[in-house]
């Protein structure tokens, strides 16, 4: 893969002073009793912020964030398939009936959020039926309301059908020697690997991981090794680094989750532009998908090559066979390393599938995001992107000054991410899609 960002330092982004909208918005609420349901986008960015909050919800075991993107993309598609069965100009992603004559797409989008929501998170059920239950009292009784239920129902069933043994949760291990070899992954001070299961799952748009598989991590006694491994030694170190306190500061912005991050930028993005129902649901289901998919096609690749993190190959470079680096078994990240393989990165496979996308959707230059971070040291900071090539070459410097990352495991999973959203978007939410199988 392309090393599209080798030795690049990047300086920070301006914060913006432009107030985000996050959270419900007026058009998001209720409908007025006896006012007429109509194609409002506020209820697609009300029930993606309930999702998230029902994926994140400690109380009752939030989901990793790698894990979470998973479950958004799986309601962003139901609810995207729901909306365009009535509204049309594009093709659902699966099989679905198309709706004539007056139908509410409000309701539609709802109900396809809240049955996906409830069947996968039985323990978060009560609280969705009185969230759904709560809004649809406002809707008017008529045709157009039960088409959009039957919209909404459809769309939920067949995404759940759909994902029957599909792979989640499944009890899958990653087999470690008792001594293993340089380059091979041990658990760090985070703790052992509990979602190497989503490797193996079934994506939601591809057809299959392996097609837009990295090639694999520099070899260890290269010299592209030896220069990645200096860099994110100095950069990345816990203290004693070479970074400055914009980069600190660009590192500690993007050590937030996020899948978080982007659906509070995107919720935003729809309100800024005036994103009509449909605009808003493809944004959501092709973001939401596509990095999804990268992520499933990034934990296959962190199965398949098991590579250290940078704390484990500093602390131990004499076992490299690389003359070029030098050990400090007294070395320390930034932040310490999540619990998984290194390469490529989740977080830019993320990102990437995510920026991708809206640029696909949106043109270049013009991804629009106001992201967000609430890491403690920087809370409430923002950060505005108009191109996909800023947002992520942000992201691929924040991870290396953290310490957690090599920048081979930054551009090729930004490549991942890059690819998948290409064939996602093209094949699925373009106007000339045609709907069918994978």
């Amino acid at each position: 893969m392309a090393r599209s960002t080798r030795a690049r330092r990047r300086g920070i982004v301006a914060a913006t002073a432009t107030l985000l909208l996050f959270g419900l918005t007026p058009s998001a609420a209720a409908h007025p009793a006896g006012a007429p349901a109509s194609g409002d986008a506020g209820v697609v960015r009300t029930w993606n912020e309930i999702a998230w909050h029902t994926i994140a919800d400690m109380d009752k075991g939030a989901k990793p964030p790698p894990v979470a993107q998973l479950y958004l993309g799986l309601v962003s598609t139901a609810v995207y398939n729901a909306v365009v069965s009535i509204e049309g100009g594009f093709r659902p992603t699966l099989p679905q009936q198309r709706i004539r004559g007056d139908a509410s797409s409000d309701v539609a989008a709802a109900t396809a959020a809240h049955d996906v929501l409830a069947s996968f998170f039985p323990a978060s059920a009560a609280a969705l039926d009185t969230e759904y239950a709560t809004w649809l009292a406002g809707v008017p009784q008529g045709e157009a309301r039960e088409r959009g239920l039957r919209a909404g129902h459809e769309a939920a069933a067949n995404l759940i059908a759909s994902r029957e043994n599909d792979g989640r949760d499944a009890p899958v291990t990653l087999d470690r020697e008792a001594n293993p070899a340089a380059g091979v992954w041990v658990p760090t001070a985070s703790g052992e690997w509990t979602t190497a299961w989503l490797g193996f799952t079934k994506p939601i748009l591809i057809h299959s991981t392996r097609r837009f598989a990295p090639s694999g991590p520099d070899p260890l006694d290269s010299p592209e090794y030896a220069a990645d491994f200096d860099e994110v030694k100095l950069m990345g170190a816990a203290t004693g680094s070479g970074r400055s306190e914009a980069d600190t500061a660009l590192a500690l912005f993007w050590w937030d989750n996020p899948p978080r991050q982007y659906q509070d930028a995107m919720r935003d993005r729809s309100v800024r532009h005036g994103m009509d129902i449909v605009e808003t649901a493809r944004m959501f289901a092709a973001a939401n998908a596509s990095a999804a998919d990268a992520t499933i096609t990034c934990w296959r690749a962190k199965y398949d090559f098991n590579y250290w993190r940078p704390e484990t190959a500093i602390r131990q470079a004499d076992r490299d066979g690389n003359p070029a680096t030098t050990a400090d078994p007294a070395w320390n990240s930034l932040r310490p390393a999540p619990p998984y393989p290194e390469y490529p990165s989740g977080h830019v496979c993320v990102s990437s599938g995510v920026a991708q996308a809206l640029e696909n959707l949106f043109g270049e230059g013009e991804v629009d995001m106001i992201i967000r971070s609430l890491t403690p040291e920087v809370t409430g900071a923002t950060r505005p992107y108009r191109s996909e090539e800023a947002w992520l070459d942000d992201v691929t410097d924040a991870r290396i000054f953290l310490g957690i990352h090599f920048r081979d495991a930054m551009d090729d999973g930004r490549a991942v991410g890059r690819a998948v959203a290409d064939k996602v978007v093209d094949r699925w939410f373009s106007p000339s899609h045609r709907g069918g199988h994978r």
